[in-house]
């Protein structure tokens, strides 16, 4: 699985977004044993045809700053998210993604 985007030099954690509130330490600490429900976008792969990927951020920021405070989010160790994606049917992971020029987020 590959990683794209331009991440901060090797985070030890990451913050992907999540498609329900998860459930975490109050302390903010990682997901322990836990399993969550990623965001999986669909994109265009340089042969053309649509491959899901998987969001993620470096920090709360910039997942705040492209979707919303609202987002549901949680953190896992970086190095477990190869694992952790496994049979999601995602090809990669998009780190630090940027909104485009003209989408929902940046009309609101």
């Amino acid at each position: 699985m590959a990683s794209s985007g331009t991440p901060e030099s090797n985070p030890e954690y990451l913050v992907p977004p999540t498609m329900s509130k998860v459930r975490q330490p109050s302390d903010g600490s990682p997901l322990g044993d836990s399993s969550i429900e990623v965001t999986l976008v669909p994109v265009a792969a340089a042969d053309g045809q649509e491959q899901l990927v998987a969001l993620a951020f470096t920090s709360v920021r910039p997942l705040v700053e492209a979707m919303g405070e609202q987002q549901f989010r949680g953190v896992a160790p970086t190095g477990e998210a190869k694992g952790a994606l496994k049979g999601s049917g995602a090809r990669a992971v998009l780190v630090d993604p940027r909104l485009a020029v003209g989408s929902a987020q940046e009309c609101e």
